[in-house]
């Protein structure tokens, strides 16, 4: 079976839990800027395996938080979830739509195209009185999952500096207004504050409405300014709200995107970059 809608609804989802290819994933992290725990009394749809962004597929060593694995660590750790080229993966996260398009995007990113994002992750399946469950440790079967990089959905700092002084490249900032013009504090202590030079401010819950991403009419119109630009950069703090953008992009029509993995906690840490406010 083809997923032909990156955005799938939670009675879609329940008419195909059964299906012996699909793997539902719980993507779930905490918001970077909520000190709250949500992993008190964890439940998770039925069946759903966890893909842990922060400890298993982001690169521990690399400086800053998110970093995309290399290709053949991706390729490894999805194997070990069970992943096939023949899968098919429903993403979702217990915040509505947070975490899961980074991971949607992190598998578009190596080559595999039949990955979807829950709309409303795990709220809008609960209110739908759909099974849940008490996650268990469950040992996979090795999958035969092989990546097919995809270069230009990834830009990295060099990218962007030489970005911003291109009129046919739009990089906009999946932040909040006040973070964006410094008027916030940014939660990394360590993080100046601004943003980059010429990019524009788009929060991520801008193309959100309850949880849900917006309609494909107002997603084709937020975007529509940027649709004959070369190339759309989308940035955040560090690499997940970003990916909402991106997602936001692919539902709209667009395919020209990339996600800047460093995000602001790269850009904002470096002495020799430029920032405006």
């Amino acid at each position: 079976m083809k997923i032909h809608n990156p955005l799938v609804s939670v009675d879609w989802l329940n008419d195909n839990l059964d299906n012996k290819n699909l793997i539902v994933l719980d993507c779930t992290i905490p918001k970077v800027t909520d000190k709250s725990s949500i992993y008190n009394d964890k439940k998770q749809i039925k069946g759903a395996v966890f893909f842990d962004i922060k400890n298993t597929f982001s690169d521990k060593k690399a400086q800053f938080p998110n970093t995309i694995l290399s290709s053949e660590e991706f390729q490894e750790k999805a194997q070990e979830l069970g992943v096939n080229n023949d899968s098919i993966i429903v993403c979702y996260d217990d915040l509505g739509i947070y975490s899961s398009p980074r991971v949607w995007w992190n598998f578009k990113l190596m080559g595999f195209t039949n990955v979807s994002v829950l709309n409303g992750g795990l709220p809008e399946w609960i209110k739908n009185n759909l099974p849940i469950e008490t996650p268990k440790k469950n040992q996979y079967k090795k999958g035969n999952f092989k990546v097919n990089y995809q270069s230009q959905k990834i830009t990295f700092t060099k990218d962007v500096l030489r970005a911003i002084k291109d009129d046919k490249i739009s990089i906009l900032d999946a932040r909040s207004k006040g973070r964006f013009y410094g008027t916030e504090p940014e939660p990394r202590n360590d993080v100046k504050s601004g943003h980059i030079p010429n990019s524009l401010s788009l929060p991520f819950g801008d193309i959100q409405e309850k949880g849900k991403m917006k309609s494909k009419d107002e997603l084709e119109k937020i975007f529509s300014k940027h649709k004959d630009k070369k190339q759309i950069i989308f940035s955040c703090g560090s690499g997940i709200t970003a990916s909402i953008l991106a997602f936001g992009a692919e539902l709209s029509g667009l395919k020209n995107y990339a996600v800047y993995d460093g995000s602001w906690t790269e850009w904002g840490s470096s002495n020799n970059l430029p920032i405006e406010l």
